[in-house]
């Protein structure tokens, strides 16, 4: 184990980073389904959806302020500060990313019945599936965050794996 994980926030950034993961990806899944089912049933399925968009969203801000405070608790080699930039720059956008889409997605389902005009059930669903199109963008980028992000642990365990060879502590095979 190495010591990034033994700090509080270290330890509770991957927590919440693979809960995040977990919403945001799976979220398009309950908007799927609605546009296979009748629209007076659909609902319940977009506003599902809806909420596991805001929870992840919610939890991109809590991920980058519990990354941010976990570097602090560590030194980096330069190779590591490098990967720790490109996670940090990739999370800003993941975050700017899914904030945008999921106003979008609110919008989407709550404008039309605030101007009081209901959409088409035609209209709705090609809506629907260009919003889809729109949030695979973001998954994308997510993606790539969470990539970038097992690239900067990466980076840390062979530090301390190497740093603990040199003790004498430990032995890794």
């Amino acid at each position: 184990m190495f010591d990034y994980s033994l700090t509080y926030c270290g330890a509770l950034h991957p927590l919440i980073a693979h809960c995040l993961i977990f919403l945001l990806l799976f979220a398009p899944i309950p908007v799927l389904v609605g546009l296979g089912i009748p629209p007076e049933k659909r609902q319940v399925f977009l506003g599902f959806a809806l909420a596991m968009m805001v929870l992840g969203t919610a939890f991109t801000f809590v991920a980058f302020t519990t990354g941010e405070a976990a570097m602090d608790a560590v030194s980096f080699t330069p190779a590591v500060r490098r990967s720790l930039a490109e996670h940090r720059t990739l999370a800003q956008t993941t975050r700017a990313l899914f904030s945008v889409l999921t106003l979008g997605f609110a919008a989407l389902l709550f404008v039309p019945r605030l101007l009081g005009r209901e959409l088409e059930s035609s209209v709705r669903t090609a809506l629907l599936a260009i919003y889809l199109v729109f949030y695979t963008s973001g998954a994308l980028f997510l993606v790539h965050t969470a990539l970038q992000g097992g690239q900067v642990v990466r980076g840390l365990e062979e530090r301390t794996a190497a740093t603990f060879q040199l003790r004498g502590k430990v032995r890794l095979k």
